[in-house]
């Protein structure tokens, strides 16, 4: 029997800690850049909380606690296009459209190439193994993903209108299912986050 699911803009609003982590994060990186590396270090062990981990696992995927789906009869797709990841240059134009923010729960996100390359200038404290449970909490949360707002199951197209920035945990937590059927709100619906974060990408300048 199908539930009433209730819109909302995500799955579960963001807890203080996260943001408390992001403001570590910068500050790392600030630091590191000042050659202040033992003050990077510490900075980046703080940031792995795990209160954020429980938070992210919350949300992620089927067993997401706060992800309720309301199933809906399949829908006949006349046309469907091959599912892609957006090429560089088209995370390029979405980042320059929704900044370093998650469109759905508005946390600060980052780029996984820029935790590679911290977990190479710090890999005692920006620890990434192959489980959920031992990588860094912080960076797990606030890993960027590029959600297709419409399925390609329900018709949805790889173009820039139908992709939006967005956090590990609500992109994992919406897996294949369209925003009816999960009872959220079109992120698009919403204005951009503005901020100075960077996405901590002047490690890169």
């Amino acid at each position: 029997m199908n539930q009433t699911v209730s819109l909302r803009r995500c799955f579960r609003e963001p807890i203080p800690e996260i943001f408390d982590a992001a403001r570590y994060l910068d500050a790392a990186v600030s630091a590191h850049l000042n050659g202040k590396n033992n003050l990077a270090n510490e900075l980046f062990l703080l940031a792995n909380d795990p209160k954020i981990w429980e938070w992210t696992d919350s949300v992620w995927g089927k067993r997401g606690f706060y992800v309720t789906v309301n199933k809906l009869p399949n829908k006949l797709v006349t046309e469907k296009v091959p599912s892609r990841m957006p090429t560089t240059k088209q995370k390029y134009e979405l980042h320059k459209r929704d900044g370093y923010h998650c469109r759905y729960c508005g946390i600060p996100v980052i780029r996984a190439d820029i935790r590679k390359k911290l977990k190479k200038l710090y890999p005692e404290s920006v620890v990434w193994e192959k489980t959920n449970a031992s990588q860094h909490a912080a960076f797990q949360c606030m890993w960027a993903q590029y959600d297709h707002v419409v399925p390609h199951s329900y018709g949805g197209t790889n173009e820039l209108e139908n992709l939006v920035v967005s956090c590990a945990a609500c992109n994992f937590g919406k897996m294949e299912y369209s925003l009816e059927e999960l009872g959220l709100i079109d992120p698009r619906n919403f204005p951009i986050v503005q901020s100075l974060w960077d996405g901590l990408e002047r490690l890169n300048s």
